[in-house]
């Protein structure tokens, strides 16, 4: 064992890692394009962005040249009670990504804080009203994140079971996949109980990148505004073009109140989060009492270098080419599907935008699972990041990956699969 493995054996506490179990861990010391390197030299092709964030690959000169320069006028500031260039100059060119109904930003530091600005502003709004609105809808098998509000929301009893007695009063739904779902949704939405309804447009991304259509979820959407109830896209997975448009919520026919933006949003270049709501909203605590503002934050709210990456960021998914290679991933994964859906090992094979993923058929669908276990062993020994999620193999490749790296990707998972 090298001195670093063994130094991060005795001082570091790794997330979702039961320890008890932990092998030594590659100990990465650089990252370039879709390439990680390990203390021995070894390379890993990411192929899942490094969980969704470094969509144009590591250390993209664009990226760090927006940084260096940013680091060299204005590194942090607090953001209570001052504003800075590179926060407006971001939610200017956010903003104008975004639905037309969107107004207003709130900056935070992750996906799950993101999400519990979301949860904690919509219950506000109808307290500063006076109206008694308490219970949150979301979806059967839903991640949200591992905060108390966005655990609440979350469907995933491995990450929420102990803490289920402190939870929000959350209802949930399963997937909206048909007519009895949306009336389910009507029935419980009618009740005007409800303060928001929360989902992941169109992908389910920590439940094995479960796919739906969006045509069921446009209708539970305008059932909710109806009621006065405000939908939330969670899109920190599905934003910044993973599913083939910028954001997942761009399929709607009904455009969500409230976004929740992270991972790809500073490229994975530094953690920033942003929550953006409709001017209703916003103007909801609008009040003479201080106590009715959102009196929520976070030290490191907005700062600079993250807002810089960001602008930068944006700039680099906007260029045609971003695009092109977003589309030509696509059309590779489409193939690979129509190869895989023979496979007799295999089920449920989808494809939305840059994401492909398939069902190993296997009595074994426990998420952390020998089956899972044996296949992200044999992955990374064999060079490649990937993290299925029970029986579910899934990629998510940055978008400047080569043809012979995509193929090499393919390859692994042709691999594994005469090995389980």
């Amino acid at each position: 064992m090298s001195v670093w493995k063994q130094k991060d054996q005795e001082n570091l506490w790794h997330p979702y890692t039961q320890h008890q179990h932990l092998p030594d861990l590659p100990v990465i010391v650089k990252a370039k394009g879709v390439y990680f390197y390990d203390e021995d030299g070894k390379s890993y092709l990411d192929g899942i962005s490094s969980w969704w964030t470094c969509c144009f690959g590591h250390a993209h000169p664009e990226l760090i040249t927006a940084l260096h320069q940013q680091m060299q006028e204005l590194d942090h500031v607090l953001f209570g009670g001052f504003s800075h260039t590179p926060a407006i100059q971001l939610s200017e060119k956010l903003l104008q990504l975004l639905p037309d109904n969107q107004a207003k930003l709130f900056f935070s530091d992750n996906g799950s804080t993101a999400v519990e600005v979301a949860i904690k502003a919509s219950l506000q709004f109808f307290i500063n009203k006076g109206v008694k609105r308490t219970k949150i809808l979301a979806l059967e098998d839903a991640y949200h994140g591992d905060t108390f509000g966005a655990m609440a929301a979350s469907g995933l009893g491995l990450f929420t079971e102990h803490f289920k007695d402190q939870l929000l009063e959350v209802v949930r739904i399963p997937l909206p996949t048909c007519d009895e779902v949306v009336k389910k949704a009507k029935d419980l939405l009618d009740t005007q109980e409800f303060a928001a309804f929360i989902f992941e447009p169109l992908v389910q991304g920590a439940a094995g990148m479960r796919m739906y259509d969006a045509n069921f979820l446009s209708e539970i959407i305008q059932i909710a505004q109806n009621n006065r109830t405000f939908a939330i896209a969670d899109e920190v997975m599905t934003g910044f073009g993973k599913t083939g448009k910028t954001f997942a919520s761009n399929y709607l026919s009904v455009n969500p109140d409230i976004f929740c933006l992270s991972k790809a949003l500073t490229g994975g270049m530094l953690p920033m989060a942003i929550t953006s709501f409709t001017q209703t909203i916003y103007d909801g605590f609008l009040h003479n009492e201080s106590g009715k503002a959102l009196l929520h934050g976070h030290t490191f709210t907005a700062n600079p270098l993250g807002c810089a990456a960001a602008i930068a960021a944006i700039s680099l998914m906007e260029k045609q080419e971003t695009q092109n290679q977003i589309q030509w991933i696509h059309q590779q994964h489409l193939q690979f599907q129509s190869e895989m859906q023979r496979h007799p090992k295999v089920e449920n094979v989808r494809v939305m935008g840059v994401i492909f993923a398939l069902d190993v058929i296997s009595e074994d669908k426990e998420y952390y699972g020998n089956l899972r276990n044996k296949m992200y062993q044999f992955f990374i020994q064999n060079g490649l990041i990937l993290r299925p999620i029970g029986n579910t193999i899934y990629l998510l490749p940055p978008y400047v990956i080569l043809p012979t790296e995509l193929e090499f990707m393919y390859e692994k998972v042709r691999e594994v699969l005469t090995i389980i």
